[in-house]
C-alpha cells in the first residue's frame, strides 16, 4: 500500500509522495542539469552497474511481482540522510516484445537521473503482471528525492498515462533495508 501524506508537519520520518510536479520550466532546468552533471560522472567512471540484485524478484502487497533487470550506482561519499524513493508508472502502448525493447533502450535514460543532486542508486524493475514498471532508488536527502520525482513526472508524462505515475519516499531508510522488509511497501 502506498502511503501518501501531503503535509508531514514536524515529523520528517513519515512516508510521503505524489505531490504535484514541479513547474515545467523548473523540471526542464533540473533534468538538463542532471544530464550535464552526468558527463563528468561517466568520464570519472563513478557510475557503476553492479549485478548484486539482477534477477531478484520483488513481491508486492497487491499480489504482483517484478524482476530486477538492472542496477545503477554512483560512487560517492556515504549517505548522511538516506531516503528510499519508489516510482511506479505504466507505459502507453507497450505490449509483448516492446517490453524487451524498452528495457534495452532504458540505458539511454541514465543521464536523466544520475546527475541529480543526492542520487545514490537505482534498481530497475521490469513490468509486473499489470504492465507497471517500478524504480527503487536510494537518495541522500528526502527533499532531493522529492525534487527529482516531481521533475521526473514531466519526462514520464511524455510516454505514460499521467494517472499511472506515482511515487513514495521513505525518509531515513536505506533502499537495501527496505528490500528486506516483508511485505514490500510499494504498489
Amino acid at each position: 500500500m502506498t502511503v501518501t501524506i501531503q503535509d508531514r508537519g514536524a515529523d520528517q520520518s513519515l512516508p510521503f509522495g505524489d505531490r504535484p510536479p514541479l513547474r515545467l520550466r523548473d523540471a526542464v532546468r533540473a533534468v538538463l542539469g542532471s544530464v550535464l552533471r552526468t558527463v563528468p560522472l561517466l568520464a570519472e567512471r563513478r557510475v557503476r552497474r553492479p549485478r548484486t540484485h539482477d534477477g531478484d524478484v520483488l513481491h508486492f502487497p497487491d499480489g504482483t511481482s517484478a524482476r530486477v533487470y538492472r542496477e545503477t550506482v554512483v560512487r560517492r561519499p556515504p549517505t548522511r540522510a538516506p531516503a528510499t524513493l519508489a516510482v511506479t508508472f505504466r507505459l502507453r502502448a507497450i505490449r509483448g516484445r516492446a517490453h524487451t525493447a524498452f528495457r534495452v533502450e532504458s540505458l539511454l535514460n541514465i543521464p536523466l537521473f544520475v546527475g541529480f543532486p543526492g542520487f545514490v542508486s537505482k534498481l530497475w524493475l521490469a513490468h509486473d503482471e499489470r504492465g507497471r514498471y517500478r524504480g527503487l532508488y536510494e537518495w541522500d536527502d528526502p527533499t532531493l528525492a522529492d525534487s527529482y520525482a516531481r521533475s521526473l513526472w514531466w519526462v514520464l508524462s511524455l510516454v505514460c498515462p499521467r494517472d499511472s505515475i506515482h511515487y513514495t519516499i521513505l525518509p531515513g531508510r536505506h533502499r537495501d533495508d527496505v528490500l528486506n522488509e516483508v511485505p514490500l511497501f510499494l504498489t
